[in-house]
């Protein structure tokens, strides 16, 4: 399931944060990342999922 989590984190980092952490502050902070510039939402989404 991670695997599947990375490549959605990849394609669109908020719902691969979703997916693994639900609506709190990690998805609100990836959103905005995500705004703010692609990469730095896929780095973070990443993150989060390896993280756990």
């Amino acid at each position: 399931m991670d695997v599947v989590r990375v490549l959605l984190a990849i394609l669109l980092p908020p719902l691969g944060v979703f997916l693994q952490v639900g609506i709190g502050l990690q998805f609100w902070l990836n959103i905005l990342l995500t705004l703010l510039g692609y990469i730095p939402g896929i780095i973070h989404a990443v993150w989060v999922i390896a993280r756990r």
